[in-house]
């Protein structure tokens, strides 16, 4: 009997248990059809693939990363679902202008997971905040400090200090959400 009660419990919190969901979170944001959107450090397209499908074929989904397996399999995955307004381009983020986009030329940055990684995140927020139109916004989404899952708590980004750091690049508060049970996201826009 105590085993099927510790079972029970275990079934229970793991269906408690949510993992981000990119369309949803694209739904928070506002993201819309037609827009221009840049995704630092995309991985293998977790938020490109959705991004573009809602973008359409009057968006653009500019999708950036350091390590080019994972641009090989968002590629590779795109040419799959017959997505093709998808542009993958290897870059390091944490140099200026490296994105190699123009000024003011994206409605969004998608900034998932990236800064926690990197030590110079203030070059990739100004970088977002170069090639973002005036009323762009910044979509940042990092890992909640008060979990045992994830990166090494060291690691993390403060959701106050996040708000530094987004003040600090010119960027003003939008909003803040829950991403599921291990990330937060905050919404942010140029002026």
């Amino acid at each position: 009997m105590e085993k099927s009660n510790k079972d029970q419990k275990i079934k229970i919190a793991s269906s408690s248990m949510k993992f981000v969901d990119p369309v949803e979170i694209i739904k928070i944001a506002g993201i819309k059809e037609g827009d221009k959107v840049a995704d630092f450090g995309c991985g293998p397209g977790y938020f490109s693939i959705p991004i573009a499908n809602l973008v359409g074929e009057s968006g653009e989904v500019y999708a950036f990363d350091v390590l080019s397996a994972a641009l090989e399999a968002l590629d590779s995955r795109a040419r799959l679902e017959g997505i093709d307004n998808i542009s993958s381009q290897r870059a390091n983020l944490e140099k200026y202008e490296s994105s190699e986009l123009e000024d003011e030329s994206v409605d969004w940055v998608i900034l998932k997971d990236i800064l926690f990684q990197n030590r110079n995140k203030e070059n990739i927020l100004k970088e977002a905040h170069r090639i973002l139109r005036k009323g762009g916004k910044i979509l940042v989404m990092e890992w909640d400090n008060n979990l045992s899952v994830g990166p090494d708590k060291k690691l993390r980004i403060d959701p106050d200090d996040l708000g530094e750091l987004i003040l600090d690049a010119g960027f003003v508060f939008q909003k803040k959400a829950d991403a599921g049970n291990f990330h937060y996201v905050v919404v942010a826009a140029k002026l």
